[in-house]
């Protein structure tokens, strides 16, 4: 029998599921075409784990450090100041928590969500995707297309749609610029601006101050719609690429069922909503609308098992 949105989250809490209301027009726009399930192991994996270390842009081509907090507090930053900023982000991250020393399962992750990523409206950015040695349950974005989950949630995960699941919410932050909105409001970069109309520092220095220490900005909260938002994407694009358009929901209810005192879960419950929430809100937003569609891939065969 076809799992539904409401059969999902009556096994995870019980609760009722909401009239379906209007649906999200970005989610109409993409699932109205191509739905047909596809072969998803298409894209080129590089031969090693991209790690961000190299500057993106030539020195000599680097807009100024003004130009580069200008185009933040307007939220008009270009591909290539976005690019940077997530370099800088990444790099913050990688150094927190480093990639898992397995070449073959990063490839496979690069695998899988490119061609997830190949199905969103920014096919073009240059998307690099890695697991980081982490037991906690969790995934983060960068801008420019820089994506990462943790070991420990990659191994709760039961088949590759699962993944692709978990890789178009990611995904779905990076193409409606979610963190750059989050810094465009952040009292850091108001504080910057103040320095304008006086010697500045070098862009490096200031995309540093940006990002705060560590991996801050990837751990702080985004908005709930923020999630929920990119909640429905990360549905969308995954099925689009041919797999199981439950599979998202599926993941939630796994860690739904993981108790809120566990240490796993901590970060991610402080920074997002709760998983009953997102699927509730989830259900309102599909109703009956993926109803019909061809079943999608599961991708278990394919799935690349942790040694």
């Amino acid at each position: 029998m076809k799992r539904t949105l409401s059969w999902i989250i009556a096994a995870l809490c019980g609760i009722g599921l909401a009239q379906a209301g209007d649906f999200d027009k970005f989610l109409k726009d993409l699932i109205k075409e191509k739905m047909q399930p596809t072969a998803p192991a298409q894209p080129t994996a590089p031969t090693q784990p991209v790690a961000p270390s190299a500057p993106v842009v030539p020195a000599a081509q680097e807009k100024p450090a003004d130009q580069l907090l200008k185009a933040l507090l307007s939220g008009n930053a270009s591909q290539e100041e976005e690019l940077r900023i997530g370099q800088q982000i990444s790099g913050n991250l990688l150094g927190a928590a480093p990639l898992v020393r397995d070449d073959g399962l990063q490839r496979y992750v690069n695998r899988v969500g490119r061609w997830v990523a190949l199905q969103s409206e920014r096919p073009d950015l240059p998307w690099r995707f890695g697991v980081i040695e982490s037991e906690d349950l969790n995934a983060f974005a960068a801008p420019g297309g820089y994506i990462f989950l943790t070991k420990g949630l990659y191994k709760r995960l039961n088949n590759e749609a699962e993944l692709a699941g978990v890789l178009g919410h990611e995904i779905g932050h990076v193409i409606r610029k979610h963190h750059l909105k989050l810094l465009q409001k952040s009292q850091a970069i108001a504080a910057l601006g103040s320095f304008f109309g006086s010697k500045l520092k070098n862009e490096n220095e200031i995309v540093q101050n940006l990002i705060g220490n560590g991996a801050e900005i990837v751990a702080r909260g985004l908005d709930k719609d923020a999630e929920y938002e990119a909640d429905r994407i990360g549905l969308v694009l995954s099925a689009r690429a041919g797999y199981d358009a439950y599979a998202l929901p599926a993941v939630l209810a796994e860690i739904g069922h993981v108790a809120k005192s566990d240490k796993r879960v901590s970060l991610l419950f402080k920074t997002h909503p709760l998983p009953e929430d997102r699927l509730g809100q989830l259900s309102e937003a599909v109703g009956d609308r993926l109803d019909g569609l061809p079943e999608g891939q599961s991708g278990v065969g394919r799935f690349y098992r942790l040694r």
